[in-house]
């Protein structure tokens, strides 16, 4: 029991500290402390207890005196005392748990005294390799114990080093000095773990480290991760954070990157070695593209003959130069798309493959699989044929330079009539239009940022994008007729019809979005109530879509006569991996498309801009900036009473880009 005028030991803050024991009410002790204080402590915090009662009858200063002497005494006792030496002689004994008194007398001799057990017990306390001290007892760590809290303390004693070279380091990067590599040996670990930490949170390792070491540096502000990457050099102002987090492939493997070398440019004498391929290098093809398109992936002729017309889709024949068995298409799976920003894009192919050897290019031999749709002279479709092919585009043309000419180039004329005929006739079979303009971002000097709204509805636009759309129909029937599988797109028809299809305004389109169904991808052929289309694949864009590829792949085996190449199975495989890999990439756009826009709209914090209301909640308003299609929401407001359709002025209170943070008010 401990009585009156023991002397006892408790620890606070990691520290020991020696007091007498003035009075025991039970559960709590009546304390003098070495700090000349006087206060109560309950039992279950003593952790050592002299044998020795101590006369109390001197005065408080000598008592305090006689307590600070002997916890002085005990500190230098546990520094110079060998915890080695106790450790071997218990450390292969059965008994792993001893008590203080014990072990202290193994070490000093059976003539122990209170300071030379309090002592031993403040060594184990300090010392933490050989013993483990709780609830009164000591217990004996093992060899591997030892050796493991060894290689931990050595991780200890290297991350305290890193931090405090680290912090001063980046106290100076966020000052705009450099630090190199020869300063900083840990430079490249440490930004690299920063970088984690500002991508993945929690979810990386050493993120808990990383917040120490900003704390360290004295750096709390919210976006400081993000400066101290872009002084560093690691990322660019605007860096493409979605993108980073994403896991999306950014640079190709090196096995991918020799697989594209290796891939020389083909002859026309090689390429029409292959009796299959038609030779169609006389046609008047033709491409239509934006001016700052580097990978073209489509062309397009028309010829009349004796019996209606005939119009040329042709495709460039990725299948030449990629294989499903090589590293090209496997990396292509993983990327699933290309990527097109403002600032940039990740191509799905490498570059000498998508901008050169297969694409499109204005007076260069290419293979391709051409769609041969034939007309009468009405317009109808009568028939359709699928080929290899091999042809010379003849004129490249962009978008602007066709709406120009369009009414006055006698092919692109005769091209837009059949356009309008067909897109009538998707129409009539509930084919659902919504040309919502394209947000096109442009970026300029001082990290200027400027918006314009570009209709996908113009005569060129209409026209390239109507000739796809047949010729994915085509391939899609083609393969239904064959009974192959492969990545059929699907949709049923929207829950509620807004649209007309024929000039409807931008608060229909909008509003019509609210009741499309969601798309489908799956092996077999199924109504496309979207495109107004029995069935529907896609193969215009094998550069740039995985999807477009495989079937490619697919219908090139078919029109050889070898076969289904990939089956059911394999096709329910890759519409798995295609819908994960293209939901990444959607995510992606996004996100990238909204900061753009909140960079844009940081220019305008505090003014005024159009809203358009595009629905009405009991509590909630859906509404659209009209300069920029962002859709945002607003809380309903008796105050402003509107109506869907209505347009609006709105304030933009506040906003920004590095925070996804916009906030609207009426």
């Amino acid at each position: 029991m401990i009585s009156q005028g023991c002397l006892i030991e408790y620890i606070d803050a990691g520290k020991f500290y020696c007091a007498f024991v003035t009075d025991n009410t039970g559960s709590r002790l009546r304390l003098l402390g070495q700090n000349d204080r006087d206060f109560n402590l309950p039992q279950s915090r003593i952790v050592s207890v002299s044998r020795k009662k101590h006369s109390l009858e001197a005065s408080r200063d000598q008592l305090v005196a006689m307590l600070k002497t002997t916890s002085e005494n005990r500190r230098l006792i546990a520094e110079s005392t060998d915890l080695h030496e106790v450790w071997e002689l218990t450390c292969t004994e059965p008994v792993t748990e001893y008590s203080v008194l014990f072990l202290a007398e193994l070490l000093f001799g059976e003539e122990v005294t209170d300071d030379q057990t309090a002592a031993f017990l403040r060594a184990v306390v300090a010392d933490r390799f050989y013993f483990k001290f709780k609830n009164g007892r000591i217990t004996v760590h093992t060899p591997e114990q030892v050796e493991q809290l060894r290689h931990q303390a050595e991780k200890e004693a290297e991350k305290e080093k890193i931090l405090e070279t680290a912090s001063e380091a980046l106290q100076k990067i966020m000052r705009g000095e450099e630090v190199s590599q020869q300063k900083w040996p840990e430079r490249d670990q440490v930004l690299e773990w920063i970088e984690q930490s500002c991508l993945f949170g929690s979810e990386f390792p050493h993120n808990d480290l990383v917040h120490q070491l900003f704390k360290k540096a004295g750096l709390s502000g919210p976006h400081d991760f993000y400066y101290i990457l872009m002084h560093a050099g690691i990322w660019q102002l605007d860096e493409n954070i979605p993108l980073l987090k994403s896991g999306h492939p950014i640079d190709f493997p090196p096995e991918v990157m020799e697989c594209a070398e290796a891939v020389k440019e083909a002859a026309a004498e090689e390429l029409l070695a292959d009796r299959k391929r038609l030779d169609l290098r006389d046609l008047p093809t033709l491409t239509i593209d934006g001016p700052d398109t580097r990978d073209f992936d489509d062309a397009l002729h028309i010829e009349k003959l004796e019996d209606g017309i005939r119009v040329g889709i042709h495709i460039a024949d990725v299948t030449h130069v990629v294989s499903p068995e090589d590293p090209l298409f496997k990396e292509a799976g993983r990327r699933g798309t290309s990527l097109y920003f403002p600032d940039g894009q990740i191509s799905m192919l490498p570059e000498s493959l998508g901008q050169d050897i297969c694409s499109l290019l204005q007076g260069k031999v290419r293979p391709v699989i051409s769609i041969l749709l034939h007309f009468n002279h009405e317009g109808d479709l009568l028939r359709s044929k699928i080929v290899p092919a091999v042809i010379q585009v003849k004129r490249r043309l962009t978008y602007e330079e066709v709406d120009e000419i369009i009414e006055s180039d006698q092919e692109l004329a005769q091209l837009n009539k059949i356009c309008r005929k067909l897109r009538m006739d998707r129409l009539k079979n509930g084919g659902v239009f919504l040309p919502l303009p394209d947000v096109q971002i442009e970026l300029g000097e001082g990290n200027e940022v400027s918006i314009s709204l570009s209709p996908v509805d113009t005569p060129a636009r209409s026209l390239v994008a109507e000739f796809m759309i047949q010729a994915n129909i085509a391939s899609a029937r083609y393969l239904a007729g064959q009974e192959a599988s492969g990545l059929f797109r699907a949709q049923a028809p929207p829950r509620r019809r807004i649209v007309t299809g024929l000039n409807d305004g931008l608060f229909p389109i909008a509003y019509q979005r609210r009741f499309l169904s969601r798309g489908e991808l799956i092996p077999h052929a199924k109504e496309h109530s979207g495109i107004g289309a029995g069935c529907y694949t896609t193969i215009t864009s094998p550069i740039r879509r995985f999807l477009d590829m495989v079937m490619q792949h697919q219908i090139n085996s078919l029109i050889r006569g070898r076969g289904i190449l990939f089956s059911e199975d394999e096709c329910r495989m890759y519409a798995a991996v295609i819908n994960k890999n293209l939901s990444r990439a959607a995510t992606i756009r996004q996100q990238r498309q909204r900061y753009w826009v909140l960079r844009y709209l940081e220019q305008k914090k505090g003014q005024k801009l159009n809203a358009l209301v595009v629905y009405k909640g009991p509590k909630r308003i859906s509404m659209m900036l009209t300069c920029c299609l962002l859709d945002f929401d607003l809380p309903a407001n008796p105050a402003f009473p509107v109506d869907p359709g209505d347009t609006i002025m709105v304030k933009i209170a506040r906003v920004n880009a590095l925070d996804n943070q916009l906030r609207v008010e009426w």
